[in-house]
């Protein structure tokens, strides 16, 4: 239980450094962010195989790059569903999940290694 609140509390505190260094990712307030990254998590365990497995072709034929296009769309659409996140322009579009990930994937490590036993329950 714990974990699940520490990796959707890392993806929140990511999607703030995201609304920071894109013009084009907005979000309204901390409230927002945590229920984006509640959402954003279940677009890309619920939607983004099926979209990802539809694309497939796509995605060979373009050596893997059609993958910014997939997670694009998915953070995207994770937008859709949450008052207070905004996704507008094309460069937010593909390069803020990529952003997104790196950071997520720091703070996770972080928060991992300064809470080993808790992270665990």
């Amino acid at each position: 239980m714990l974990g699940s609140f520490l990796t959707i509390l890392a993806t929140a505190l990511s999607l703030l450094v995201v609304d920071i260094i894109f013009p084009g990712v907005n979000l309204a307030n901390f409230p927002a962010a945590l229920v984006a990254a509640l959402v954003i998590g279940l677009v890309n365990s619920g939607v983004k195989p099926v979209i990802s497995l539809l694309s497939l072709p796509l995605n060979i034929l373009s050596l893997g790059a059609f993958s910014l296009v997939v997670n694009g769309l998915c953070f995207w659409l994770a937008a859709l569903f949450v008052p207070g996140f905004q996704v507008a322009g094309l460069v937010s579009f593909i390069f803020a999940p990529v952003i997104l990930s790196i950071v997520n994937t720091f703070l996770s490590k972080y928060f991992a290694e300064k809470l080993p036993n808790m992270a665990q329950e």
